[in-house]
């Protein structure tokens, strides 16, 4: 298990990198809104403020960087530098799957990031398939001992299952699981997709079931039935997996349709984000954080300074809309009347 844990890991970051991992059609959709400019916007562009926060917990701005990796050697040089840059410039950082954490005896210390990000929130990530595959309260509660994580987030991926190799496909009875994980695990439990989106009719049961956020992680972005077609040696997955390049909610319609049944639920929006723009159309949709994950990878796998400089131009994206819509602050972004659907 071991080295199928370690291999399979690799080969996600090599794939993700080098091959083409989106559908050739679907969008976030976050193109069919625009910002309305506002000409005369009364404000201090240098008092612009991108500080917030997320379940009580202070955040410099609102962005995150998405789970992506874990339990590899190059793993380990991707989230530190990650770590590095975050705490530098106070975006949160979520872990990738935990679960070569527990199992796995190499490169454990690709998860312990909180010795390089000691005042960002930090997030762990395990998929919640896994509560049938042996693994339940007492390990989550090892998990968040282990990495120092602020809250616990756990990953739908049902349709990459499907077409990984040995794939873990029993989502039976998963809900109760979490709702009981949310009642005992003592910290923060949210449950995010892993880049189809999440309906509002998930949405509403995994809010009866106690979660305390979402992450919609929407279609638009990398495709994991794409990236696995890629290491599928079966060649019915294989040839399977290339029908479902499409497949999924864009992430500006899970956002509508999770606020829907929530306007106070914490959210989190990523899934295809790009630029400090496409986050600033989220943020007025009804997000609260935003997660950059693949548009930064590159720049992981180089140093923590090359993404620091990607950081710093995302921010600045920002700043400017902000700036050309006349609002100052998040919450007043939040509450723009100046995103218009086209």
């Amino acid at each position: 298990m071991v080295n199928s844990i370690e291999q399979r890991k690799s080969q996600h970051i090599q794939i993700t990198l080098n091959e083409k991992v989106t559908g050739e059609s679907i969008s976030t959709g976050l193109g069919s809104f625009v910002f309305i400019h506002n000409a005369l916007p009364e404000i201090d562009f240098d008092e612009i403020s991108m500080k917030t926060t997320f379940l009580g917990l202070e955040c410099q701005t609102p962005f995150l960087i998405s789970s992506m990796t874990g339990g590899t050697a190059l793993a380990e040089t991707i989230n530190r530098n990650l770590a590095i840059a975050a705490e530098e410039s106070g975006w949160a950082l979520a872990l990738g799957s935990t679960r070569a954490l527990l199992d796995s005896d190499g490169h454990s210390s690709s998860f312990l990031m909180r010795k390089y990000a000691p005042s960002v929130p930090i997030i762990a990530n395990l998929g919640a398939v896994q509560f049938n595959y042996g693994y339940g309260v007492e390990e989550c509660k090892k998990i968040i001992d282990l990495t120092e994580a602020d809250m616990l987030v756990l990953h739908l991926n049902s349709i990459q299952e499907v077409i990984q190799e040995n794939g873990d496909t029993n989502f039976k009875g998963i809900l109760k699981m979490i709702e009981q994980l949310c009642r005992t695990l003592g910290v923060p439990v949210g449950v995010k997709e892993v880049g189809w989106g999440i309906d509002g009719q998930t949405a509403k049961k995994l809010i009866n079931a106690g979660v305390a956020f979402i992450d919609v992680a929407g279609a638009g972005g990398t495709s994991w039935s794409q990236v696995e077609k890629f290491r599928a040696e079966d060649p019915v997955k294989r040839a399977a997996a290339e029908a479902f390049s499409e497949w999924g909610i864009p992430t500006a319609e899970s956002i509508r349709l999770v606020r829907e049944e929530s306007v106070d639920l914490p959210l989190i929006a990523s899934g295809g984000m790009q630029t400090g723009l496409d986050g600033a159309k989220t943020i007025a949709l009804g997000a609260d954080l935003v997660g950059f994950g693949r548009s930064i990878l590159k720049e992981a796998t180089q140093s923590a300074e090359d993404v620091l400089e990607v950081m710093k131009i995302r921010e600045m994206e920002l700043r400017m809309s902000m700036f050309g819509i006349g609002a100052r602050t998040i919450q007043e972004l939040k509450n723009t009347p100046r995103l218009k659907e086209l």
